[in-house]
C-alpha cells in the first residue's frame, strides 16, 4: 500500500491568502495532494509541482474559460485538476439530504460521468450510518474516497477500511498528526491516505513524516560470525554520498551476495585521520549490491545523483536517502567471509581503512580490527534476485 497526504484547501479554510499559505505549507512538506476549489486549480500550477484535486459542486466542466463550440482543441492542461471531487454542497457534506435511493443522487450521478482520464472522488462527512452507507456507494465509482467524521470515533473508519478499503483509495479526515497515525494504523491496515485540515506549517510537516514512518519497512536483522578476513589487493570502490544527515547507529546494507547484505556504518564518527563524513558510507566495490527502499537491490556501480538508497538503523528501522553523489576510486580491500544461522556462507569486499566500521556483538568496529568469530550484523534473506527483484530461483552465488 502505498500511502498518501492530502491537505485541504479549499474556500471552507479561508480567503486565496489563507489557502495559498496552506498550499505553500503542502509544498515545502511533500504532500501529495492539495485539494481545492475549480476556481483555485490554476493558481495552484503556478504555486509549484503538486497533484491538484477539485472540487466539483455544479456538475459541469468549469475549470477554464469558455471555448467556442467550434474550437475543438483541448483547453489548456495547466488549468485542469488531476481529480474532481463531488460531495461539497450537496448530498456528501449534508448541504442536500441523502435521499433514500443512492443511485438517484446528484452527488452520485455527477461522480459516475467520466471527464477524460480525470481522477474521480467522493467527499462524504460521515454524520451517521447512512452517511456510511453513502460512502460505500461512492467508492464503487470512485477512485478516492474521503471521508470526513463529525466527532470521530475510530468505529466508522475500522467499517469502511473492512467494507470498502480494496474498492477505492480511502482517504480519512484528519486535524492532526497524531490523528493521522491512528488513521494509518486503524485495523493494521489503516487508510490508504488522509486528509489534513490544518493552518500549522508544523503539523503539515509532521503528517508527512507519520506518512513516511507507515511506508517504511522494519527489518529482522542477525548477526553472523566472521569466517575469515582477507587482504585481496586493489578493486573500484565506492562512497556513496547522501544529500541526508546520516545517524550514529544508522548504516546501508551492503554486500557481494544479496541474500547476505552486510551492515556498514555512515562515516559519522570522528576520527584523528579524517573528519566525519555524516552523508557517506563506504560501502564496498563497484560489483556489490544496496538495498533500496522499494526492498530492490541495486548495483553500487549503477547508483546515481537523484536515485533513492535505504538506510537503516541497528534496531532494523529503516528510511530513505537521496544519492547527492557517487564516488569511485581504486583503493585495497578486505574479503569479508561470514556464515549466517542458517549454515550458510556470504560474503562481501569492503575497504582496507579503519574508517570503515561495522556493526558487532561487542559494538561499533573498524573492518581493519575484525578477525574471524567475530559477529557481524546483516540482514539475510533466502531468495534470488533478478535485476533487483527478489525472484524464486535457483542461483549459485559465491
Amino acid at each position: 500500500m502505498t500511502r498518501s497526504v492530502w491537505v485541504k484547501a479549499d474556500d471552507t479554510v479561508g480567503d486565496w491568502d489563507d489557502r495559498r499559505a496552506r498550499i505553500t505549507a503542502a509544498l515545502e512538506a511533500g504532500a501529495d495532494w492539495v485539494l481545492v476549489d475549480e476556481d483555485d486549480v490554476e493558481r495552484v500550477r503556478e504555486l509549484g509541482d503538486i497533484n491538484v484535486a477539485a472540487f466539483r459542486t455544479d456538475g459541469d466542466v468549469t475549470l477554464v474559460d469558455d471555448v467556442d463550440a467550434e474550437d475543438e482543441s483541448e483547453p489548456d492542461s495547466a488549468a485542469k485538476p488531476d481529480a474532481v471531487v463531488v460531495g461539497k454542497d450537496g448530498e456528501g457534506d449534508a448541504t442536500i439530504d441523502i435521499p433514500e435511493d443512492f443511485s438517484g443522487s446528484a452527488d452520485l450521478s455527477t461522480l459516475r460521468r467520466r471527464d477524460g482520464d480525470l481522477e474521480r472522488g467522493a467527499y462524504v462527512r460521515i454524520l451517521g450510518k447512512e452517511y456510511e452507507h453513502f460512502a460505500e456507494t461512492a467508492a464503487e465509482e470512485a477512485d478516492h474516497t474521503i471521508v470526513v467524521g463529525e466527532d470521530w470515533t475510530i468505529i466508522p473508519l475500522e467499517n469502511l477500511i473492512a467494507r470498502i478499503g480494496e474498492e477505492t483509495d480511502l482517504v480519512a479526515g484528519v486535524t492532526s498528526a497524531e490523528e493521522a497515525k491512528t488513521a494509518f494504523e486503524t485495523l493494521e491496515i489503516g487508510a490508504d491516505s488522509v486528509l489534513l485540515d490544518s493552518d500549522d506549517p508544523d503539523e503539515i510537516r509532521q503528517t508527512v513524516e507519520v506518512r513516511d514512518e507507515a511506508e517504511r519497512e522494519s527489518l529482522d536483522l542477525e548477526y553472523a560470525e566472521v569466517l575469515d578476513v582477507e587482504r585481496v589487493g586493489s578493486a573500484d570502490r565506492v562512497c556513496v554520498d547522501t544529500g541526508n544527515l546520516l545517524d550514529h547507529d544508522e548504516g546501508m546494507l551492503v554486500g557481494s551476495m544479496a541474500r547476505g547484505l552486510v551492515f556498514v556504518h555512515a562515516e559519522t564518527a570522528e576520527s584523528p585521520y579524517v573528519a566525519s563524513r555524516p552523508f557517506r558510507v563506504n560501502a564496498g566495490a563497484v560489483h556489490a549490491y544496496v538495498r533500496t527502499p522499494d526492498g530492490g537491490t541495486k548495483y553500487l556501480s549503477e547508483l546515481q545523483s537523484g536515485d533513492e538508497v535505504q538506510v537503516v538503523d541497528t534496531d532494523g528501522n529503516t528510511r530513505e536517502a537521496i544519492v547527492g553523489r557517487v564516488k569511485i576510486e581504486k583503493r585495497p580491500m578486505f574479503r569479508i567471509a561470514l556464515e549466517t544461522d542458517e549454515g550458510d556462507h556470504v560474503e562481501t569486499l569492503l575497504q582496507n581503512a579503519e574508517t570503515i566500521k561495522v556493526p558487532t556483538r561487542e559494538g561499533r568496529t573498524a573492518v581493519t580490527d575484525l578477525e574471524a568469530g567475530d559477529e557481524l550484523l546483516l540482514y539475510y534473506e533466502d531468495t534470488a534476485r533478478h535485476f533487483g527483484e527478489a525472484v524464486e530461483e535457483s542461483i549459485i552465488e559465491k
